[in-house]
């Protein structure tokens, strides 16, 4: 297995009350992830924590190497989480309609596997390239797809924030899985859109390239959300692919 070098860092923002965002590095079982939690009365916030903890249950309970052994991992991770935020707000009426976003990126022997659900992103950044690996679950998302309103209209749009798929809303979402092989020198960029609200790729691309740490580099990608307006929390995590 290749070393990962992992990475995070997440703000209020500016505007925002609390933070409804989770994140987590874990570079002994090689996964990370981003939630961003969603619903009133701090009910965003428990549902991305209840994410994370789920997550850390189910990589503590094995040491998943093979693909099919992270891929599983991976989808009990959500289907567990779903179950349980749905369970959390049938006690608590007040945390009704709660959820969270999630991206869910794990390391197998050779490769990689994301669990992704909802609009937060996952983005590879490979030869000097950013890709974005994941495909927003929301109506501007949809609507882009349609050829009914261009990304620059997207970012514009006055229902941006209408989400179409989330962990925690209903039973048995489903769940966009990938997985790929990793070469030494990939950066995995998993972050909530606090940051790709406000920050355009071709940004991110530029400091994903510095020459620079990790940990500068994340610090240098929420600033540059703040100075945009910082008008959601902003949660960035990186992933660094080294040698065998």
């Amino acid at each position: 297995m290749h070393e990962i070098e992992l990475i995070g860092k997440t703000d209020i923002g500016l505007i925002r009350p609390n933070n409804e965002d989770t994140f987590i590095v874990n570079a002994t079982s090689h996964y990370c992830l981003v939630a961003d939690g969603m619903g009133g009365a701090a009910a965003g916030e428990m549902a991305s924590r209840i994410f994370a903890q789920t997550a850390e249950e189910i990589f503590a309970e094995s040491t998943p190497e093979s693909e099919s052994e992270v891929m599983s991992c991976v989808k009990e991770t959500f289907q567990s989480a779903n179950d349980r935020i749905l369970s959390h707000a049938a006690k608590r009426p007040e945390h009704q309609g709660m959820g969270c976003t999630a991206e869910l990126l794990a390391f197998t022997n050779y490769g990689f596997v994301i669990g992704h659900m909802g609009d937060s992103r996952t983005y590879r950044f490979r030869n000097q390239s950013l890709k974005q690996l994941t495909k927003d679950h929301s109506l501007v998302q949809d609507q882009i797809d349609q050829g009914l309103i261009t990304k620059d209209q997207a970012r514009k749009h006055s229902m941006r924030n209408v989400i179409l798929r989330a962990v925690g809303v209903r039973p048995s979402p489903a769940l966009d899985t990938l997985r790929g092989p990793v070469y030494e020198g990939d950066l995995f960029l998993l972050c909530s859109d606090g940051l790709t609200d406000l920050i355009e790729d071709s940004e991110i691309g530029d400091v994903l390239c510095l020459n620079a740490d990790l940990s500068l580099k994340t610090e240098h990608l929420v600033d540059l959300a703040k100075k945009a307006g910082g008008k959601d929390n902003i949660t960035v995590v990186l992933a660094k692919v080294g040698s065998e």
